[in-house]
């Protein structure tokens, strides 16, 4: 910590997350349920991206952004959870403001792109059901990868900006945060006070993030549900919505959380208890996004039927 003499502030050079407990018999229960947890999003996530890249069935539109999605996932997922479980075992480790700015650019970027993804799989729904006759020209190979890599950018350079915001700011004693992560709020709250304009701009910024993805996939919904109540044929509506349930559910699960979370002032973070709704969206969700995908599709549980049984045949072999 470092005093400075012209504001009578203490100055932090590190953080010290404080995680979810000090005691270490539940330490150690947190870290085996959070390993496994861990473990089956690895696994979920990689045999959706195993049957889509593999699968000629699955080389369509929908599945490149649903592989593309458990990629991202996969990624945003290491970026916190690692450290999660070592802070588990040797908890209360400093964390330099480089690493904790490091760690909050690769979550927010990550995260972000995860939103601009769901945005672009809920337009994919739309052309196909919407405006069917035009879907091979609207969803071509080379708008589809545009999509895709118009989210990472987009995700990595609306995140420079915020952290870069954030991280401008001095922090003031005391050092300790009371979350398993540099999220953005509990980070935010440890600013000096006098720079209300970052303060005010940075959640307004995340919460223009979410809210404006959010509206375009409602709206996509919106015309969805209209265009299948106009085919009559209740057979052809249930098809559409089924193609749609999984997206939805997935949509409703990640941006409920986060709005929860980032679209609310600084002086709303709660101490302590917000880092029990973050383990839902860093933990939870990405752990039930695979099953989700997998048991409300058919052709990707059948993908994965392929995939069991030749790697049983190979086995037996």
């Amino acid at each position: 910590m470092v005093c400075d003499p012209s504001t009578n502030w203490t100055l932090v050079t590190e953080f010290v997350l404080l995680g979810f407990t000090s005691h270490p018999g539940l330490a150690h229960l947190l870290f085996g349920l959070f390993l496994v947890m861990y473990a089956v999003t690895l696994v979920g996530n990689g045999l959706i991206m195993a049957v889509v890249w593999t699968d000629p069935v699955l080389h369509s539109p929908m599945y490149f952004f649903l592989g593309s999605l458990s990629c991202s996932e996969t990624a945003y997922t290491l970026v916190v959870i690692p450290r999660m479980l070592c802070d588990l075992l040797a908890p209360q480790r400093p964390l330099p403001l480089a690493s904790c700015a490091t760690q909050m650019f690769f979550f927010v970027a990550l995260g972000i792109t995860d939103c601009l993804l769901l945005t672009a799989m809920a337009w994919d729904r739309y052309v196909a059901i919407c405006r069917p006759l035009h879907y091979g020209a609207l969803m071509s190979h080379q708008i589809c990868w545009g999509l895709v890599m118009g989210s990472i950018c987009g995700g990595f350079v609306l995140s420079s900006c915020l952290t870069g915001m954030i991280f401008s700011l001095p922090f003031c004693a005391p050092n300790h945060i009371p979350h398993f992560f540099c999220d953005i709020p509990p980070v935010l709250s440890r600013a000096c006070p006098g720079y209300g304009t970052i303060e005010v701009t940075v959640p307004t910024l995340v919460a223009m993030t979410l809210i404006i993805p959010f509206s375009f996939i409602m709206l996509s919904y919106a015309c969805i549900l209209v265009a299948s109540l106009r085919m009559g044929s209740t057979q052809r509506c249930h098809k559409a919505f089924s193609t749609c349930g999984a997206h939805l559910t997935v949509v409703i699960l990640h941006y409920g959380c986060a709005i929860v979370t980032y679209a609310k002032p600084k002086r709303s973070y709660m101490e302590g208890k917000d880092h029990i709704l973050a383990v839902s969206y860093t933990i939870l969700i990405p752990m039930l996004n695979p099953l989700i995908y997998t048991l409300r599709n058919n052709e990707v549980k059948g993908a994965l039927r392929k995939v069991v049984s030749r790697g049983l045949f190979l086995h037996d072999g």
